[in-house]
């Protein structure tokens, strides 16, 4: 199962970038658990100094931008191979 997180701080592009997610990865079939990283501080912790970000079995896969569903679920296979 995918630990996957997005973070930031709630802003309109923070829960555009959950729901398009949480579609993509449901899309492909993918086992997955989604938590929401709000806090300024744990944010910080990844090095992430622009949201929304995305990050997959702690790895931070994209930060600034929305990427497409197809890069989700592209990103969200690479991390689950090199593990």
């Amino acid at each position: 199962m995918l630990e996957v997180k997005v973070l930031g701080s709630g802003c309109p592009n923070c829960k555009r970038l959950e729901a398009e997610t949480r579609a993509a990865l449901d899309e492909a079939g993918m086992a997955y658990a989604l938590t929401k990283v709000t806090e300024y501080d744990d944010i910080a912790a990844y090095g992430v100094l622009s949201t929304p970000a995305l990050v997959i079995n702690e790895k931070v896969v994209s930060a600034g931008r929305i990427p497409s569903r197809s890069k989700i679920v592209e990103l969200a296979r690479e991390v689950e191979a090199a593990q």
